[in-house]
C-alpha cells in the first residue's frame, strides 16, 4: 500500500513538473499599465541622391518649405530640385510610466519615391498620440535596415533600405495621466483567455498571500484587491505577484503556414485511431515545335509547326495505412511520420482527418 501510493505521487510529480511553468507577467496585461502608440511625419536629409523626387512627392516641397522658413530662410516662389531630402512617416511606443526627459526608440519609413535613407538625419519630428497632443520630439542619424546599389544596367537590393530605425531617437516631452498608486484594485487581463489558466492564477495568488485576495471574473479577467494584499501600493503588491509562476492551460491547436508549408501542434492534439491512403496526379506537358522549311529557291515561307506531349501519371503515393489513437502528442507525431509524406501533403491528410472528425483540435490555416 505505501509502494502504491508512493508511485502514485511520483507520477504526479512528474505530470506535474512535464507542464510548462510560466511566470504571472508574461501570461497577463496589468489594467492600465500599457504603452501608447506614436506617429509624426517628418524630413529625412543628408541623402546621397537617394531622396524623392520632387515632382512625384510635392509634399516633401511643402514641409521642407516650412521647415526652412521656421529657420529664417525666405523660400517663397523658389523651385527646389534636390534629391538628398525624403518625407517620413516616425512611429514608436510610448512605454508606461514614461517621465519627461526619458528616450524611446523610433521606426521611420518613407512615403514617397525615395531610393533609400542610408546615411540620412531625421529633422526634429513631433510625435502625437491619439489625441492629437505632442508626447514627444524625434530626432537623429537613422539607421537603414538596408541598402541599394544600382548601375545603367543593373540594381541590388538587400533588405529594405526605405525603413530605418533610431535608437533612443525621441524625447518625451509630455506624460501620460494615470495613477497606479490610487487603485483599490487592479485587474489582470489574461493574453489568451481559458478558464483553466484564470483559475490557476487565482489559486496561486491566493496561496501565495495566504488569503482571499484574488478573484477570477471570467475566462480573461482575475481580479486582485490591493487592500487584501495588506502591501504598502498597488505597486508593490504587483511586484510580490509578477513573479509567480503558473502552468497555463490551453486548447488543442493545430496551425498550418500553407505559404511556408509549416505546421505546429500544440501539447493537447489528439487523434483518434483512422486509415489514410494517399496519392496524388502528376500532369506533364512538353512543348517541342518543329520549324518546316521550303524547298530552295521556292516563294515558301518557314513555318513552325507545334508538337505537344501531353501525359499524366498516376503517383502511386501511400497504400492504406493506420494511425494509431495518440494519447500524447509524441504519439500523433510517431503516426503521423510513418506514413512517410512530406509537409505539403500532410496539410492536405491533417485536413482530410479533421474532416472525417478524428482531428480533436482547432484547425487554423492561414
Amino acid at each position: 500500500m505505501i509502494l502504491r501510493l508512493f508511485l502514485t505521487c511520483a507520477l504526479l510529480l512528474v505530470s506535474t513538473l512535464a507542464q510548462a511553468q510560466v511566470r504571472l507577467k508574461d501570461l497577463v496585461e496589468f489594467d492600465g499599465v500599457r504603452g501608447n502608440d506614436l506617429i509624426g511625419y517628418g524630413l529625412v536629409v543628408g541623402l546621397d541622391g537617394t531622396g524623392d523626387g520632387i515632382r512625384n512627392a510635392p509634399f516633401t516641397e511643402d514641409i521642407m518649405a516650412n521647415i526652412l522658413e521656421r529657420l529664417g530662410v525666405n523660400v517663397t516662389g523658389e523651385q527646389f530640385r534636390p534629391r538628398n531630402v525624403a518625407a517620413v512617416l516616425v512611429t514608436g511606443t510610448l512605454p508606461p510610466f514614461a517621465r519627461t526627459g526619458s528616450r524611446v526608440d523610433v521606426t521611420v519609413s518613407a512615403i514617397g519615391d525615395a531610393d533609400s535613407l542610408f546615411g540620412g538625419t531625421l529633422v526634429m519630428t513631433p510625435l502625437n498620440g491619439a489625441d492629437g497632443q505632442i508626447y514627444a520630439v524625434a530626432q537623429g542619424s537613422v539607421i537603414a535596415g538596408g541598402v541599394a546599389a544600382r548601375g545603367e544596367a543593373a540594381e541590388v537590393v538587400h533588405g529594405v533600405p526605405t525603413s530605418g530605425s533610431i535608437p533612443g531617437g525621441a524625447r518625451v516631452e509630455r506624460e501620460v495621466e494615470f495613477t497606479l498608486a490610487s487603485l483599490s484594485q487592479v485587474r489582470l487581463a489574461l493574453r489568451q483567455a481559458d478558464f483553466t489558466t484564470a483559475l490557476r492564477i487565482e489559486q496561486a495568488v491566493n496561496g501565495h498571500f495566504g488569503r482571499a485576495v484574488a478573484a477570477m471574473q471570467d475566462s480573461g479577467t482575475v481580479v486582485v484587491d490591493i487592500a487584501a494584499t495588506r502591501t504598502a501600493s498597488a505597486a508593490h503588491a504587483l511586484s510580490r505577484i509578477e513573479n509567480l509562476v503558473v502552468a497555463p492551460g490551453s486548447r488543442a491547436r493545430v496551425v498550418i503556414d500553407q505559404r511556408s508549408g509549416t505546421i505546429v501542434m500544440g501539447e493537447e492534439v489528439r487523434i483518434s485511431r483512422v486509415a489514410v491512403a494517399q496519392g496524388g496526379l502528376t500532369l506533364r506537358v512538353e512543348e517541342t515545335p518543329l520549324a518546316v522549311q521550303p524547298n530552295p529557291f521556292s516563294a515558301g515561307e518557314t513555318i513552325v509547326v507545334p508538337r505537344t506531349d501531353a501525359a499524366i501519371d498516376n503517383d502511386p503515393g501511400i497504400s492504406l495505412a493506420e494511425v494509431r489513437g495518440g494519447t500524447t502528442l509524441a504519439e500523433v507525431v510517431a503516426g503521423l511520420n510513418a506514413l512517410g509524406v512530406g509537409p505539403r501533403d500532410m496539410i492536405d491528410i491533417l485536413n482530410t482527418i479533421n474532416a472525417a472528425g478524428a482531428l480533436h483540435a482547432d484547425l487554423l490555416v492561414r
